[in-house]
């Protein structure tokens, strides 16, 4: 059914598309979630959905939910694309598998009671400052640009977000001015990059708070930072993985956007309109 959607995607009707997007991106609700609480989800009539069971063939909605419920429970069940390898089949799967799970386990222990605790604490020293900083290199730099992103759509007036570092980001002389009432968010994994350590200590030095997001306790970073965000970088394959890192940006992001009087949301919507007044997104063909 995702392939035939997949397929057919480019030549439905716009409403049919974002119905059609929905049931893409979210499988589990379409078998999980009645035909009226999707179309809701999705931001489409109750009838839209409807027509696209119809124009893929089918009697109605409720066959598509019958299809996606099957198939869930026959993964719940039988895990059957965790078992390709055991039966004969590309052994791709079963390492899809084993990395996903990896991940999702990763990403799902930094709610517990104590992870979750370091990253209210995090917040709340962003939350309370004046300007904000990221700084990563290497993989920590897509890490440090993503939470500098995110970030900018709580500053305003005389508040900055910047990013400090190499490969593009703003020179080290950003910091210059930085002292007490400001920011700095640093990530480093092992093995630790010389550059972070000096700029985050010196940072600290200037009387910047430091929030790291790091793989150890004992780690440069967290010996620097006033806060600090533990995650692992442990990863099934041959690098280290990044994406719990990417996910402590978010959570940290989202904290912190609760504890501020600016209307996050509001910002972003007006952000991608004025983008999209520039032409800067891609529009299907009418």
């Amino acid at each position: 059914m995702a392939e035939l959607l997949v397929a057919r995607f480019e030549h439905m009707p716009p409403q049919l598309r974002v119905a059609a997007r929905f049931v893409l991106d979210h499988p589990k609700d379409v078998a999980l979630m009645s035909m009226r609480e999707q179309a809701h989800q999705a931001g489409v009539s109750h009838s839209t959905m409807m027509r696209l069971a119809r124009w893929l063939g089918l009697q109605g909605y409720e066959d598509m939910r019958s299809l996606y419920a099957r198939a869930l429970r026959e993964t719940v069940a039988g895990e059957p694309g965790r078992r390709g390898a055991g039966q004969g089949g590309d052994p791709g799967y079963s390492t899809a598998g084993v990395i996903a799970d990896t991940l999702a386990a990763q990403i799902s222990s930094l709610g517990e009671y104590g992870n979750a605790s370091q990253f209210i604490a995090a917040a709340a020293l962003l939350a309370r400052s004046r300007n904000l900083f990221g700084l990563g290199s290497r993989s920590g730099y897509p890490v440090a640009s993503h939470f500098v992103h995110i970030m900018s759509f709580l500053a305003g007036g005389d508040r900055k977000v910047t990013l400090v570092g190499e490969m593009g980001g703003h020179g080290l002389d950003a910091l210059q001015g930085a002292g007490r009432d400001d920011v700095l968010l640093a990530v480093g994994m092992s093995p630790y990059e010389r550059m972070t350590i000096d700029v985050a200590r010196q940072s600290a030095r200037q009387g910047v708070g430091v929030v790291a997001i790091t793989d150890s306790s004992v780690s440069p970073l967290a010996r620097i930072a006033r806060e600090t965000i533990i995650v692992t970088s442990n990863s099934q394959s041959f690098f280290r993985s990044m994406a719990p890192a990417f996910a402590a940006v978010e959570i940290l992001a989202a904290l912190t956007a609760a504890r501020s009087e600016v209307n996050a949301a509001q910002r972003v919507k007006q952000s991608e309109g004025q983008l999209a007044a520039f032409g800067i997104y891609w529009k299907p063909p009418r």
